[in-house]
Formats: C-alpha cells, structure tokens, sequence
C-alpha cells in the first residue's frame, strides 16, 4: 500500500494521493445520489455510504478512500443531538456541560464501523482505508457555539474565562474510543480533524488542546494524520501532538513547512483547493510546484490544503491526479481501478 510506505517514510517512485472530500459535491454521480438521500439519511445507511466513499475511486486512481462521515456524527453517541442543515446544529452548552457529557457508545455509532468495513471488502488492497475523527479543541468549538460561526466567539472566550481541560479530556477519550472502534472495522490510517485549533495562542494550545490531542491518539496502534488547517502560527508544535504524520495548508510553501514541523515525520499536503477552480494548465503547473517542493523526499503524502470545493471541475481534479500518479515517469494508463472486482 503506497500510502502505508509513505508513512512509514520508505522511499517511492511517486508519492500517494488522495484529498479531502474526494467523495463530494464536485460529483455528479455523488449529486444524484445525494438528491435522494439527506445527508444524515446517506451517512447512517451503510450501503449508502459505502457508495459516495466508493465513487471517486471509480474515476480516479487514488491511493486511499476516506470513510463518508463527519465530525460531528460521534457527538451523537454521547446524547448530543444534531441536526445537519446543511451544516451541524446543535445546543450550545457550557465547557462544564460538555464536561458531563456521558461516555461515547460505539454501538450508537456503529454505522461508520458498517461502512469501513464494506469499503474495505470492495476495495483493492493497494488502496488504504482512512478512519477520521475530529479534533477535542474543534469538536468543543462547536459545541460551546451550537454549530459553524464566522468568530467562533463563546469558544474562544471559554479558553480566557474557563478551565476547559476537563471537557477536552472527556473528548479526547470519547474520540479515542471512536477511532479504536473505526480501526477494529478495518481502517489502517486515521486522520484527526482539528479545523478550529488555530482560532487559539500559541499558548492556549499548548497548555489546553495539545494535550487532548495527543491523548485522543496515542498508541491506536495504526498510523495517525493530524491536521490543523489555518494554524500556520503553531507549526512549530504541532509535532508535540505525537501523530505519525502531519497535514498542512496552503499558506506556507510545502518545504517550509516541512522543515518547521520537522523532516523526520511524514508530511502531507498542500495544493491550495482554491487552484482546481482554474483551468487544467495552471493545476498541472501548481501540482507540479508542490511535488518539486518536495523534492522526492520519502514521507511526502499529495493532498489539497483542504477539502476539495463543491464547484471544482472534474477535469482539474483529473489532471491534478494524473500529474501526481504521473511523477517520475511512471505515467497512469487507467488501468488500475482501486474498486475490488471481487466484491
């Protein structure tokens, strides 16, 4: 599996590829499924799920399916109720509210449990099955707020006027347990989301959301991703967390940032989602960019800086891949589909 050698850092005659909700709205086929389905009703049925994961496989050769969820689905299994429109809506509460919450229950998640192992029954088993999770400090950030919100306000003054250690540290082991339970279904990588960490100092994240990020994924026993997007100013820190790997953005050159994080871990990343808007020359050029910044270095994992945009035509997203599986010399010829005929 090309992207289990690249987390391990051994070297490879390209890097692997895949990005952030390749299984999404720049699909056509994923639009019609979605147009008979809600997304709570797509993410809990199996079947269903299984088939968006599935789908950018199809057209694709990548090296990875990350499973058809989100972050906020494992919330649910601690008595939060949510709803998605579009986005997740919720009760705000307290950090000592979120610090009562009841333990996680797989049983009540155990749909993304069903999925992963679908998918990993119909995949090839080049392509690596990624489980993710969100991050204990964004997690929190939706709860204290209720949902998404442009200044995230009450989350952020909860780390001035509150202690939120103890809520963070019933989300880290809620997250733990979740991840555990996505692995013993067949996911060999992880990924931690933390989309809001980087709304927090230097120094509220290394007394209160490092700590509960480490605890949520040590020792799980496969190689672990984190990811925190728009958080240029704790790069330095971020290898702390105790990940095998780490995600970074757009906003620094890749070179860089693999020097701040560290050049002895995996990096992945980082073409600038907004670029597959373009045309497919410039996507060739930016790709290229990216892999000549990594300069053939073992660890090098080609993903956007995040998730792919719901307006993004697929012949950008196919030059980027065929760039990428086309490095080296070893030009894709479409002949590997990463979806088992076996299944």
């Amino acid at each position: 599996m090309r992207l289990l050698k690249a987390l391990r850092r051994e070297p490879l005659d390209r890097p692997p590829i895949w990005f952030m909700r390749q299984a999404g709205r720049y699909l056509p086929e994923y639009r019609e499924l979605r147009s008979r389905h809600t997304f709570d009703e797509a993410m809990r049925d199996p079947v269903v799920a299984a088939e968006i994961t599935l789908q950018p496989l199809r057209r694709f050769p990548l090296d990875a399916a990350i499973v058809f969820s989100d972050i906020m689905t494992p919330l649910t299994a601690m008595g939060v109720g949510i709803d998605f429109d579009p986005g997740p809506r919720l009760t705000p509460r307290s950090a000592g509210e979120v610090a009562r919450l009841g333990e996680l229950d797989p049983a009540r998640v155990d749909f993304v449990a069903a999925t992963i192992a679908t998918v990993r029954a119909s995949l090839d088993p080049r392509v690596t099955v990624i489980g993710f999770a969100g991050g204990p400090a964004t997690l929190l950030a939706y709860l204290l707020e209720g949902g998404g919100s442009q200044q995230f306000a009450n989350f952020r003054k909860s780390f001035h006027s509150d202690d939120p250690a103890e809520a963070l540290a019933v989300l880290a082991r809620a997250m733990r347990v979740y991840l555990t339970a996505q692995i013993e279904a067949g996911a060999e990588v992880v990924q931690m989301f933390d989309t809001w960490v980087g709304l927090l100092s230097t120094d509220q994240f290394k007394r209160w959301a490092l700590p509960a990020a480490r605890q949520a994924l040590a020792g799980l026993g496969v190689p672990t991703i984190y990811f925190a997007p728009g958080a240029t100013h704790l790069i330095d820190l971020l290898s702390l967390v105790g990940a095998t790997a780490y995600g970074v953005d757009w906003r620094l050159p890749l070179g860089e940032s693999w020097r701040r994080v560290g050049e002895s871990y995996p990096i992945q990343g980082n073409l600038d989602p907004a670029l597959l808007l373009s045309d497919p020359a410039t996507v060739r050029a930016g790709t290229v960019r990216v892999l000549e910044e990594a300069d053939a270095r073992p660890g090098h994992i080609f993903n956007l800086g995040h998730g792919v945009l719901p307006d993004t035509p697929l012949a950008n997203v196919e030059e980027m891949v065929n760039t990428v599986t086309g490095w080296g010399g070893h030009v894709a010829t479409g002949a590997f589909s990463g979806v088992s005929e076996t299944r």
